[in-house]
């Protein structure tokens, strides 16, 4: 099973939950894009937060210097990302593929984050509360349906807000994986305990 892990925007909780579901399948884990934070870049983050010895962490295919978008950041670095150059790791375990911000990040001036999703992967949406995360959770999930993009599921981030909650999951009917609660922080034990409430649910998602 490939699950690609997308967010709302940036700074969404799209790390932590990608953590939560590595651990929780025991998966792969691959950041294809990684813009700026080279030395505590997501794929250090994840591998912090994880406690089984089975997964794997795959390079990036682009690692960029400079925080911001990737196609900046690749301007920056005096380069063009190439769809063509991202490989996506061969393995036979689970592979868990984060994006970078929201689908409609810019890579180049034609490709987005939303042209590495693959046919073969499956997408869970991160959604973090905010004022206007509503309309920013139905746009992503409009702009993946419109592409005929398969959406496994939303995991919430960010304390209950049940009223959120409940119209986003009424109007786009999509499975329901978490919520990851605000915490004081997110270290092995942490992530563990939510891998264990979320593993049944990511399980399911193999049918």
């Amino acid at each position: 099973m490939k699950l690609f892990i997308t967010g709302i925007g940036t700074d969404v909780g799209k790390t932590v939950a990608s953590s939560i579901i590595v651990e929780a399948l025991e998966a792969d884990y691959w950041k294809p894009i990684q813009a700026g934070d080279l030395e505590t870049s997501d794929t250090h983050k994840v591998k912090s937060r994880i406690s089984n010895k089975k997964s794997q962490f795959h390079p990036n295919a682009y690692a960029l210097n400079t925080p911001a978008s990737p196609h900046y950041a690749a301007a920056v670095d005096g380069i063009t990302i190439d769809l063509k150059n991202i490989k996506e790791p061969k393995t036979t375990n689970h592979l868990v593929i984060e994006g970078a911000g929201g689908i409609l990040v810019p890579l180049n001036d034609s490709d987005c984050v939303v042209d590495l999703i693959q046919k073969d992967h499956k997408v869970i949406i991160v959604s973090r509360h905010y004022l206007g995360s509503i309309n920013h959770t139905l746009l992503t999930v409009e702009g993946l349906l419109n592409r005929k993009i398969n959406i496994a599921g939303i995991i919430f981030s960010g304390d209950e807000n049940k009223a959120t909650e409940d119209i986003i999951l009424k109007k786009t009917g999509v499975k329901l994986i978490g919520r990851i609660d605000d915490e004081p922080y997110f270290d092995a034990n942490v992530i563990g305990y939510y891998a264990d409430k979320f593993r049944e649910n990511l399980l399911s998602l193999r049918t």
